[in-house]
């Protein structure tokens, strides 16, 4: 059916009152949209992230990202950065999706990993506490944070 039409058919049945939670057809319209994505980009200026996003990435035979360099400090100063940060990516770049970390919300609220579609549509997440929490290097939580976005929507490795 496709993603589009997934979206469209959960709409109607939330207005109708007839929805009852996510289906395995729509996640498995998620899954085909991840794979057959070709461009993927994540912006950031941290080389780091993105290496081991790639990495993550290819464990799950999935495409490789491409590195959008550009300053995102001022997606610090919304409400909810990571998505700032995917909106400001998706504005400046034609991409299938977006790979977006960052700070979830304020502040000491520890961070956000995000997967958009190419319309800013976000197809999976997850969280992290505040590096002061967790103790873990950079390369530890992106990798997890990426591993929990693709397994939270069927992915095995």
């Amino acid at each position: 059916m496709g993603l589009k039409n997934f979206i469209k058919a959960a709409y109607k049945e939330s207005m109708d009152g007839t929805r009852r939670g996510d289906k395995l057809e729509e996640i498995e319209s998620i899954q085909d949209y991840i794979k057959s994505s070709k461009r993927i980009i994540v912006p950031n200026w941290n080389q780091t992230k993105v290496n081991v996003i790639n990495e993550v990435l290819n464990e799950f035979k999935l495409s490789k990202a491409e590195h959008l360099k550009f300053h995102t400090n001022s997606a610090d100063l919304s409400r909810m950065p990571t998505i700032t940060k995917a909106h400001m990516a998706l504005d400046l770049y034609d991409c299938d999706l977006v790979i977006a970390r960052g700070r979830l919300g304020v502040p000491g609220s520890g961070s956000l990993m995000v997967i958009l579609d190419s319309k800013g549509r976000i197809l999976t997440g997850a969280t992290s506490p505040s590096h002061i929490v967790h103790k873990k290097d950079l390369t530890d939580a992106v990798r997890d944070e990426i591993t929990i976005c693709l397994e939270r929507i069927g992915f095995k490795k």
